[in-house]
């Protein structure tokens, strides 16, 4: 077995080497708006879970050259946003928004999506999503980097819940209904595939 010291690697190769060992990774679809409020929506797959007792998230966003990427931004002046599930329905879609377009122009009229109004927050969600979680910002942490920060980490608290009603029944998400998709290395994602099941010990 090779053994790498990743202090030794570029950040590239280190980034090649994360992206794919730690797959499959659940892919988030965030809309926030900035100063001048534009709709801004764009994609992540550094996404998971924080806590269920608040149900909270989170997204590390990776800069560029140092530079914050519009959505860290816009999230930290509004204190506001909305996370999507990417499925197989929406991917191709969602995968147009990752386009580097000037911050004052819209993702979401590029890829056809249509803005919905959120109930608790300010910020519009899409409708082309089975799953979407209005958020509030609960922390934010610049981490990483030698000169400067290489990531915004941004912990989100959920305060309202959307899903579509065929999918969610007694409590419970069918996965299969959702055909969420996560995102593997290069130009590769996955589906949910075969399904099973192991008792937890007691």
């Amino acid at each position: 077995m090779l053994s790498i010291d990743p202090s030794e690697m570029t950040e590239r190769e280190n980034y090649k080497f994360l992206i794919g060992s730690i797959i499959p990774r659940p892919i988030a679809f965030v809309t926030s708006i900035s100063e001048e409020a534009n709709l801004n929506g764009a994609p992540f797959s550094y996404f998971n879970i924080v806590s269920s007792n608040p149900p909270m998230i989170s997204l590390a966003i990776q800069r560029s050259k140092g530079k914050q990427k519009d959505t860290a931004r816009n999230i930290l002046h509004s204190k506001e946003f909305v996370v999507h599930i990417v499925d197989e329905q929406n991917v191709e879609k969602i995968n147009k928004t990752a386009a580097s377009l000037p911050s004052n122009e819209s993702e979401i009229g590029l890829a056809k999506l249509t803005p919905i109004d959120s109930v608790k927050i300010s910020v519009p969600g899409v409708k082309e999503a089975k799953i979407r979680m209005e958020c509030t910002l609960e922390h934010s942490l610049e981490l990483g980097g030698h000169d400067s920060p290489g990531c915004d980490l941004i912990i989100g608290k959920v305060v309202q819940f959307h899903i579509e009603e065929e999918i969610y029944k007694n409590g419970r998400i069918d996965p299969h209904g959702l055909g969420a998709v996560s995102r593997l290395a290069g130009t590769n994602y996955a589906k949910i595939g075969d399904l099973f099941s192991l008792e937890r010990p007691k």
